[in-house]
């Protein structure tokens, strides 16, 4: 908009627009360079950053989802834990029962008491045993819920770092769009690959 309203034209935008209309507003011979050179600079830079900004885009959902996923599983695991905990109480309740039992049938003057007591004993015994075992196979869950937990944060860090590297490399687009500086725009492509480097990474859980 020319003199009238307010409107701000970003530098990527604005050579957005330049590229579209063909590069008018240069000079003949620049544009005649830049149609016999094929796809010109600008143009090239222009479709490489809608392409960067897509993977920016997948990069930073899937960084959002494997976060969500991190804290599930942290939550899934702290049920668990406490699942656990309260087996092992159930089972400290069970072996001070036993405890008692042996101490009654050891006193006991009676051999149809002392067998009565130590029919109790053989009970708790055999019921700490299945409440160890559910123990132990709730704290299993519990490590494997944090074990996924964990490599979900890990990815997460992945794609935050793979979404980042490709935002600098945006911004170095604009700057080499702004500049012309050819040294930028292969900085920019470097800094664009790495990106999706590390997004392979993540993709792969590494």
């Amino acid at each position: 908009m020319s003199g009238h309203g307010f409107h701000v034209h970003g530098p990527h935008d604005h050579e957005l627009e330049h590229a579209t209309n063909g590069g008018h507003g240069h000079s003949e011979s620049s544009g005649d360079h830049e149609h016999s050179g094929g796809m010109s600079s600008t143009s090239k830079i222009a479709m490489c950053t809608a392409v960067i900004a897509t993977f920016g885009a997948i990069f930073a959902y899937m960084g959002g989802a494997t976060q969500a996923n991190a804290g599930i599983y942290k939550n899934n695991a702290a049920i668990k834990k406490t699942e656990a905990s309260n087996q092992w109480n159930y089972f400290q309740s069970k072996s001070t029962k036993q405890a008692l039992a042996e101490f009654a049938r050891d006193t006991a003057t009676d051999d149809a008491r002392k067998q009565g007591w130590q029919a109790k004993v053989t009970r708790y015994e055999q019921e700490k045993t299945e409440i160890q075992t559910e123990a132990k196979k709730l704290e299993a869950e519990a490590s494997k819920w944090d074990a996924q937990s964990d490599e979900q944060m890990h990815q997460h860090h992945r794609w935050a770092q793979a979404t980042t590297v490709l935002q600098v490399s945006i911004a170095l687009a604009a700057i080499a769009l702004l500049t012309k500086n050819k040294w930028l725009e292969r900085a920019m492509f470097g800094v664009a690959v790495a990106g999706l480097a590390v997004g392979g990474l993540a993709a792969v859980h590494v």
